[in-house]
């Protein structure tokens, strides 16, 4: 049997890309991933298989949306959906904390440069 309980301080930590530290968990069908911004942090545009799902823990993220460049501002408490192959970026507003959901689980999210 997997692992059932984890403690976010026990999740090694990784830096994907310079200011950013993610932690992942990952299951057999979906992933998760606490990632912590620094104000001005640069999520460039990208997409993936995966559907999303990015929960905003604290601080302000301000995310660009498909060829429309649809522009969406989070606040703390907020979820916002990606579905499977959306392009999209993200701006740390401020510094900030995600839980990202990410289904089904992978090696890599948009994020690994």
């Amino acid at each position: 049997m997997s692992k059932l309980r984890y403690d976010w301080d026990d999740v090694s930590e990784d830096q994907p890309m310079p200011g950013i530290c993610r932690r992942l968990i990952r299951g057999e069908k979906a992933m998760l991933s606490r990632v912590v911004l620094v104000a001005g942090t640069i999520v460039p545009a990208h997409s993936h298989e995966n559907e999303q799902f990015a929960v905003l823990l604290s601080g302000r993220m301000l995310f660009t949306l498909g060829e429309e460049e649809e522009e969406v501002e989070l606040f703390p408490g907020q979820v916002l959906h990606l579905p499977s192959n959306l392009k999209h970026s993200a701006i740390a507003a401020e510094d900030s904390v995600v839980l990202d959901v990410f289904s089904p689980p992978s090696d890599k999210t948009g994020i690994d440069r």
